[in-house]
C-alpha cells in the first residue's frame, strides 16, 4: 500500500485549484506526508492569500514565499526546512513560465530575453532546487517535475517552452545520475492536456484538449488527480527502482501516430 507517513514534502507551483501541483499535493497528503508549500509572492499578498487559503485544508507545516529567479528566497526556503524538519524527503518541481509573445508566431522570432526568461524558469529552476535540496535528502529522497509531450515533438503554439521542456527532461538524467548514489531519485511526469493557469497561455488549448479526447487510447484526457496518483508512486518505496524516467500520464496518446 502507498504510504508516505513520516515523509516530509515540498510541493511548488500551486496557483489555484486547477494547478497539477494542488492535485500532487492531494494526493501527497492523503497518502499521509507532511507537507510543505511554496507560493510565488507578489506585491499585494494575493497569491499568498488565494493559495494559503486553498492548501489548509491540507494542513501545511510550513507555508513559504520562494521566487526561484531570486537566490535569497531559495536559500531562505531551505534554510527553513532544515530549521524546522531536519531533513527533506520530498521535492515536487511544478514550475513553468514563458511570455505569451513567445509561445505563439515564428520560433524563429523568439526574444533573447523571452528564451532566457523561459529557460530559467522552467528548467534551470529544477537544477537549483535540486541542488538545494541535496543536502537535506540525508535519508535518501524523491524529486519529480512535470514536463509534456511538446519537449520531444513540435507542438502548435508551445515553441519556445518545448526547447524548456527538452532541457528539462535531459536535466532529469543528470540529476539521477549524479544523485543516484544518495539514494535521491529523479523522475518526470509528462502529463496529457490539462485546462489549467499555465496552459492557458498556449494558443488553441482547448482544441488540444478535445483532440486528445478524440484519439488518445482512452478517448479522454487526464486529471489533476490521477497526475497526483502518479507522482505519490513515484515518491513513495513503490518505485524504489526507478528513476530518471519520463513518465506519460496521458491516457495514453504519446503512443499514436496518425
Amino acid at each position: 500500500m502507498l504510504n508516505l507517513t513520516g515523509k516530509n514534502a515540498l510541493v511548488t507551483g500551486i496557483a489555484n485549484n486547477r494547478s497539477i501541483a494542488w492535485g500532487i499535493a492531494q494526493q501527497l497528503h492523503k497518502a499521509g506526508a507532511n507537507l510543505g508549500i511554496t507560493y510565488l509572492p507578489d506585491e499585494r499578498g494575493k497569491m499568498e492569500k488565494k493559495v494559503a487559503e486553498l492548501v489548509e485544508p491540507l494542513n501545511p507545516s510550513l507555508f513559504l514565499p520562494c521566487n526561484v529567479q531570486d537566490e535569497y528566497q531559495i536559500k531562505s526556503t531551505f534554510e527553513t526546512i532544515r530549521e524546522q524538519w531536519g531533513k527533506l524527503d520530498i521535492l515536487i518541481h511544478c514550475l513553468a513560465f514563458a511570455s505569451k509573445d513567445d509561445l505563439s508566431g515564428d520560433f524563429s522570432q523568439t526574444s533573447r530575453s523571452g528564451f532566457n526568461t523561459a529557460l530559467e524558469i522552467s528548467t534551470y529552476s529544477l537544477v537549483q532546487l535540486s541542488g538545494a535540496a541535496k543536502p537535506l535528502m540525508t535519508e535518501g529522497g524523491s524529486i519529480v517535475t512535470l514536463t509534456y509531450l511538446g519537449g520531444v515533438r513540435a507542438i502548435p503554439n508551445y515553441n519556445v517552452m518545448g526547447v524548456a521542456k527538452a532541457g528539462l527532461e535531459m536535466s532529469v538524467r543528470y540529476l539521477a545520475a549524479e544523485l543516484g548514489p544518495q539514494n535521491i531519485r529523479v523522475n518526470a511526469i509528462s502529463a496529457g492536456p490539462i485546462r489549467t493557469l499555465a496552459s492557458s497561455a498556449v494558443g488553441g488549448i482547448l482544441d488540444m484538449i478535445h483532440h486528445v479526447e478524440e484519439v488518445a487510447p482512452l478517448r479522454r484526457t487526464v486529471t489533476q488527480l490521477e497526475v497526483g496518483n502518479a507522482a505519490a508512486f513515484l515518491c513513495s518505496n513503490l518505485s524504489s527502482g526507478i528513476t530518471g524516467q519520463i513518465l506519460y500520464v496521458d491516457a495514453g496518446y504519446e503512443i499514436m501516430g496518425m
